[in-house]
């Protein structure tokens, strides 16, 4: 586990998976982060590569051949070696191997890093194409923070607060999680969605039209709150256990595959063409109120 804070915040962050273990707000004494009870689920914010969701029969064709590809991908089960720490940043990296060019022949790197300014962390994220044709992938954030912040609130207590008044419909993934063409209506000229133990009992709240580019995790008994900034990406998930103490705010670059989809990478929804040589940067932030 690596550390780095500032005075307002203390982060933690572990190689494996390059994973962020905690957001400590030092002015309150309230750990932010949630803490991976395996009673409800055992992740506190793991990272998606090289896909988002899942892929047909858990498998990804690529040039004819097929691989096989686990839910969000291989990063979140990956041991990243540290790059660099110093007081306020640290980056972790992975790169390809004979392990990873099994399930996935690419070469490439995957940074990882986390930086804080006064009361807002950045995790930030470098694809680096080392290979010698185009690449392709997908990319996400799944951190999950908890709720309520404090002993004596409830969840109820809680509602998700977006930067814009939305009209937004959800898109329904079935149990096997794949999209099966079910919308509704979630974000009815409205900023806000209320969080109630059973908010998430048709699995995740998944946006691909929001306007609205940072949400915000606040309380009706006070003025404290978290807000995740995704200028970055172009959906989001939202995401919980029934009856579970915390929120899941999931900022993608794609996403889980349809009914029906052929399987090949190259063809899946949003997916990311790195030409050989470039890279691609991305970036979401976490701000927690003083």
């Amino acid at each position: 586990m690596h550390n780095i804070e500032n005075e307002f915040l203390r982060i933690s962050a572990r190689n494996y998976g390059s994973e962020l273990i905690s957001i400590f707000n030092k002015k309150t004494g309230t750990e932010h982060l949630w803490q991976a009870d395996e009673k409800f689920w055992g992740w506190h914010a793991p990272m998606l590569f090289p896909i988002v969701g899942r892929t047909i029969n858990d498998q990804l064709s690529i040039d004819g051949k097929n691989y096989p590809m686990e839910k969000h991908g291989f990063a979140r089960k990956s041991t990243f070696e540290l790059l660099e720490l110093s007081e306020q940043k640290m980056v972790f990296v992975l790169r390809s191997n004979a392990e990873t060019c099994k399930i996935y022949p690419y070469h490439f790197e995957l940074l990882s890093a986390f930086s804080i300014k006064e009361n807002r962390l950045t995790h930030s994220f470098e694809v680096i194409n080392t290979g010698n044709e185009p690449m392709y992938f997908q990319l996400g954030g799944h951190p999950a923070f908890a709720v309520p912040f404090y002993a004596n609130e409830s969840y109820s207590d809680y509602y998700l607060e977006f930067e814009k008044t939305e009209n937004a419909h959800r898109h329904f993934i079935n149990t096997d999680g794949f999209f099966d063409g079910r919308t509704e209506l979630v974000l009815n000229n409205t900023p806000t969605l209320p969080l109630q133990p059973d908010t998430f009992a048709e699995d995740a709240i998944i946006f691909k039209n929001l306007q609205s580019k940072s949400v915000s995790i606040r309380s009706k008994n006070h003025s404290h709150y978290l807000k995740v900034d995704f200028h970055d990406f172009n959906y989001l998930g939202l995401w919980a256990k029934v009856n579970a103490p915390y929120v899941c705010i999931e900022p993608w670059l794609g996403c889980a595959s349809a009914i029906g989809d052929s399987g090949e990478l190259i063809k899946k929804e949003e997916v990311i063409t790195l030409p050989a040589g470039n890279s691609l940067m991305r970036h979401f932030s976490v701000s927690i109120s003083p």
